[in-house]
C-alpha cells in the first residue's frame, strides 16, 4: 500500500486508472476539472486516450463511441454539464453501453455558486433522462471512498452493461486526506464476457438467463446494429410490443438480480437504537460526528451511511424502520433522498435536516434534530 496525500477528484481519477480506464473525454468545469487534469496527465502514461471535447454533449457521445469500441471509458462534469449529458446517458442506457460518469456536485440551479458544495443532483442522477430504465449511482464520503467507489463504478458498469454515475460533491472533490492506495497497477479484473457463437449468430441484446448479453467491441468481426430506438435482440428498431416489453423487463431484471452486490452501505449501532441517522456524501461526515455526540449524551442512535443511492436500498430502510422510532435525514438540498426514506418508512417517522445555501450541514444541526425528536 502507498500512503499519499490527495484530493477526492485526484483519487477518483486514480481509481479510474486502477480500474483499467483507458479513455476519457470531457470538458473543464468547476469543481470537476481536477479529474480531467489528472486523466490528461496519467492516461498517456498508460497508453490511454484523453480528449478535451467542445462541450459535455460531445464528451458523452465520445465516451459512448469509445466504449462500443472496447475501451473502458469515463467522463467527469458538474451540474450544468451533467444536464447537457442527459440525452446521451439515456442513449447509453438504451443501448446498454458500459461507461462511468462522475458528477462533482455544486450549488445550483444554473451557474449557481460553482465553488460551493451541494447534493442537489440526487434525483437528477436517477430521473434526469426521459423514459423508464434503471441506473446505478454511487456516492463517496471520503477521499479513499472516491478511489474505491470509482473502481466499483467501472466494475458494475462492465459487469451489468450499464452507465454508472458517481456523485461526489465539491467538498469531497477538493478536500485532501492521507490515503493508502493499492500498490497494484490494476485493481479490477472484471472483463467483458465473450460470446461462443459465430458472428452470424451473435445477438447483442439477446434475452439470456443472466439478463446481460455479451457486448463484443466493434472491429472484432461481429457486425451489429446500435440505436436509441427500441430494438429487437439483434439491435434493429422494433414496434413490436412483446420485444419492447422483453427489453424493459430484462434491463430492470439484471439490476434487480444484482442488488446484493450493487447495494453498498455501512451501518453502525442500528439494532440497539431508537433513532437512526441516514446520510451520504459530505453530510455523512457531519452525521457521524453528531451520532457520536448524541451517544455520549446517552442517546441510542444508529447510523446508516449510504454509498449506493440508486437503486435505493429500500429493504435496508424498511427493516430498520420496523424497530426505529425516528429517522433523521441530513442532506445538502431541500429533501431529495428524504423523499425515498419517507416513502419506505412513512413521513411521520422522518425528520429532515436540510441546507441549500452552499454551506455544509454542521453536526450541531443534526444533533439538535436528534434531541428534538422525543
Amino acid at each position: 500500500m502507498n500512503r499519499v496525500l490527495m484530493q477526492g477528484d485526484e483519487a477518483c481519477a486514480e481509481g479510474a486508472i486502477a480500474a483499467g480506464c483507458n479513455f476519457f473525454a470531457g470538458y473543464p468545469i468547476t469543481p470537476a476539472t481536477e479529474i480531467a487534469e489528472v486523466m490528461a496527465h496519467r492516461l498517456p502514461q498508460q497508453d490511454g486516450v484523453f480528449i478535451q471535447m467542445e462541450d459535455e454533449i460531445a464528451s458523452m457521445a465520445a465516451v459512448i463511441g469509445a466504449a462500443v469500441g472496447g475501451a473502458r471509458a469515463m467522463t467527469a462534469t458538474s451540474g450544468p454539464g451533467f444536464s447537457l449529458m442527459q440525452e446521451n446517458i439515456g442513449y447509453a442506457a438504451m443501448a446498454e453501453i458500459p461507461c462511468v460518469i462522475a458528477n462533482v456536485q455544486r450549488l445550483g440551479p444554473s451557474t449557481g455558486r460553482p465553488t460551493s458544495p451541494a447534493q442537489g443532483d440526487v434525483m437528477q442522477a436517477r430521473w434526469g433522462t426521459h423514459g423508464d430504465h434503471p441506473i446505478i449511482v454511487l456516492c463517496p464520503s471520503s477521499v479513499r471512498e472516491s478511489f474505491d467507489l470509482t473502481v466499483k463504478a467501472f466494475e458494475f458498469s462492465e459487469r451489468y452493461r450499464t452507465p454508472v454515475i458517481l456523485l461526489l460533491d465539491e467538498i469531497i472533490g477538493h478536500m485532501r486526506e492521507g490515503v493508502e492506495l493499492p500498490a497494484d497497477k490494476t485493481t479490477l479484473n472484471v472483463k467483458r464476457e465473450q460470446t461462443l457463437v459465430p458472428p452470424e449468430w451473435y445477438k447483442p441484446f439477446e434475452n439470456l438467463a443472466t439478463d446481460v448479453p455479451p457486448l463484443i467491441p466493434f472491429g472484432e468481426g461481429y457486425r451489429y446494429h446500435i440505436t436509441g430506438l427500441h430494438h429487437d435482440e439483434r439491435g434493429y428498431p422494433t414496434d413490436k410490443v412483446d420485444e419492447v416489453e422483453a427489453w424493459t423487463a430484462r434491463v430492470y431484471s439484471k439490476i434487480k438480480q444484482a442488488l446484493s452486490e450493487v447495494l453498498l452501505y455501512e451501518e453502525n449501532g442500528i439494532k440497539q437504537a431508537d433513532t437512526l441517522v441516514v446520510a451520504y456524501g459530505i453530510s455523512a461526515r457531519s452525521a457521524r460526528h453528531a451520532v457520536e455526540m448524541a451517544r455520549n449524551r446517552g442517546r441510542r442512535v444508529g447510523f446508516l451511511k449510504l454509498q449506493t443511492l440508486w437503486p435505493f436500498p429500500e429493504e435496508v430502510i424498511e427493516q430498520a424502520a420496523e424497530r426505529i422510532h425516528r429517522i433523521i435525514v441530513p442532506e445538502m438540498n431541500l429533501g431529495q433522498l428524504a423523499l425515498e426514506v419517507e416513502r419506505v418508512a412513512g413521513r411521520r417517522k422522518v425528520r429532515r435536516v436540510n441546507r441549500a445555501d452552499g454551506e455544509v450541514i454542521k453536526p450541531e444541526q443534526i444533533l439538535s434534530a436528534i434531541e428534538g425528536m422525543r
